[in-house]
């Protein structure tokens, strides 16, 4: 009598293998389709309007091209010291990403690697600066920098930025050494290495996505920072791009154009650098929950 035993692998093997397929997600398509125009629809009203002429600029639709395109308002624009000011944000930007990442990638390192209270209980009281809201504290910051001669200077506005930046830059930096394996830093402690050495030939190397995020992020909060260079600087030297827009208000009015020109050509930079490390920026922030 025959066996259907060595059958039943050949009849498993025949069965055809099930392709998986994406489905269609027609409310995730309206969503992306609707969230383009939220943003799409404003950056074309502001490039349209940085193109029209100042006496049109009022009395026309946001939406409508402008009848008369011209180029004058960005010649106007880098003519007003737009230079000046976009080298100081860029200096700002800059220092504010050295400082975060000198003192915030040894901090993270410690938090992940150091196994006592102490250092958990140092880690949420550092965290804690993220509930802290700028406006709450300017005032000590204001007595702080005049204290220290600082004001009316680049350095006025770079500590405070780095400092509120540091927060948001420990907590995503943690959370990407966290998915670093335990058995990758027992190799190299088995093979005698320090610390320090740890940290700049297997830390840095791996943790390069959550570093990404955290340049992107900090150098976001420098060159969008409003708050400390309006209060902790006066002169034109100092000054930066955001302070730059009010050279096109007076007291008879608004030369919109020409403030929307200066915005555009503000955010070219940035958004060059975002088209860059994009891909850092979501595989740092993916990394934040850890394992």
């Amino acid at each position: 009598m025959k066996t259907d035993g060595p059958s039943a692998p050949r009849s498993a093997a025949r069965r055809p293998r099930r392709h998986w397929t994406r489905r269609a997600n027609p409310l995730a398509g309206l969503g992306s389709l609707l969230w383009l125009v939220v943003v799409i629809v404003p950056i074309y009203a502001m490039v349209s309007a940085s193109l029209t002429r100042q006496d049109e600029a009022l009395g026309r639709n946001a939406l409508q091209p402008p009848a008369h395109p011209t180029l004058d308002n960005y010649n106007t624009v880098l003519n007003s010291g737009f230079g000046h000011f976009l080298s100081n944000t860029a200096i700002v930007a800059a220092a504010v990403v050295g400082i975060v990442l000198v003192l915030c990638v040894p901090l993270a390192y410690v938090a992940v690697r150091t196994r006592n209270r102490w250092s958990g209980a140092a880690f949420r009281l550092f965290l804690l600066g993220v509930a802290i809201p700028a406006q709450a504290v300017v005032v000590p910051l204001y007595l702080m920098i005049a204290k220290l001669n600082l004001y009316d200077s680049l350095l006025a506005v770079v500590l405070p930025t780095a400092a509120f930046a540091m927060p948001v830059a420990v907590l995503v930096l943690t959370g990407t050494l966290r998915d670093i394996s335990e058995d990758l830093y027992e190799a190299m402690a088995l093979d005698g290495a320090s610390p320090l050495r740890m940290l700049f030939q297997l830390t840095v190397p791996l943790a390069k996505g959550g570093i990404g995020t955290v340049v992107i992020y900090s150098a976001l909060q420098a060159w969008n920072g409003f708050l400390f260079p309006l209060i902790f600087t006066q002169s034109d030297g100092p000054r930066v791009l955001t302070l730059g827009l009010f050279n096109y208000v007076s007291q008879f009015g608004v030369n919109i154009p020409a403030l929307l020109a200066s915005v555009v050509l503000s955010g070219i930079p940035i958004f060059a650098v975002y088209l860059v490390a994009r891909r850092a920026l979501v595989g740092g922030l993916m990394g934040v929950g850890g394992k």
